[in-house]
């Protein structure tokens, strides 16, 4: 598969700290690639340089080079908004805006200048049948979308960032707010996103990791101590502090 992001000799600090180390990994395309780690390892700080989300935190600055489709995203020519477009986010809480179901889809492609109403209707159609949420939703777009379940909720957020048509979807915990049934129905809903979509997720949940990832990083203390297939990497690890994680050792 082609390489979508190339990460190159990443660091990341926080003022003084030094919270990404040396980090170099390729994602590949249409695929669901996993973060797992102890809390605080560098996994979701790692995951939202991916769309530089960190440029809003105050003393962070970065080093190295992170290539999308070839381009440097931190080139000083680089429009971050259309980047952000590109590289959708959802988030460990649900987080609907309080507006319609309608409303929370037709959001994005509105802010980006679609005003015809047909293409919204379809946008929104398509989107939340991307989601896997348009039988359960369609007869009562118009209501709040605070009144949905948290599992319709996070559908909705991932309905939201498909609107836009980004090419890459990141994952910040998306189930860890949400019960068994829900999280599976999400799960079950990656395997269909990764046909049109790479996506990468940050778990604290290793037998997650294991069940909807094609490959997987495990972190530890800001450094990715091991990078590898799924499989290989849970059945097979090269690096003893990985065996120790995912045996339960340790983290």
């Amino acid at each position: 598969m082609e390489t979508v992001i190339d990460i190159q000799h990443l660091h990341l600090y926080y003022g003084e700290f030094h919270a990404l180390k040396n980090i170099s990994m390729n994602i590949r395309e249409k695929s669901v690639t996993a973060f797992i780690g102890p809390s605080g390892c560098g996994k979701s700080t790692l995951l939202r340089t991916l769309n530089r989300m960190n440029d809003m935190i105050r003393g962070v600055r970065i080093e190295g080079r992170v290539l999308v489709k070839g381009a440097d995203i931190y080139h000083q020519d680089v429009n971050v908004e259309l980047l952000r477009k590109n590289i959708g986010m959802v988030f460990q809480q649900p987080n609907p805006f309080p507006k319609s179901i309608y409303d929370n889809v037709a959001y994005g492609p509105r802010i980006h200048g679609v005003r015809d109403r047909r293409m919204l209707d379809e946008i929104v159609e398509s989107s939340l049948r991307g989601a896997a949420l348009w039988d359960e939703v369609k007869d009562h777009l118009k209501k709040p979308a605070w009144g949905l379940s948290g599992g319709q909720q996070q559908r909705l957020c991932i309905a939201r960032a498909l609107a836009v048509d980004p090419d890459i979807l990141l994952m910040d915990e998306p189930t860890s707010a949400l019960d068994p049934v829900s999280t599976l129905k999400i799960e079950e809903l990656l395997q269909e996103l990764k046909k049109s979509y790479t996506i990468v997720i940050v778990t604290h949940n290793m037998q997650q990791a294991a069940r909807v990832s094609d490959q997987t990083a495990f972190f530890l203390h800001g450094e990715v101590i091991e990078f590898a297939d799924t499989d290989k990497l849970f059945s097979n690890p090269v690096d003893k502090r990985t065996e120790d994680y995912i045996s339960g050792r340790f983290g």
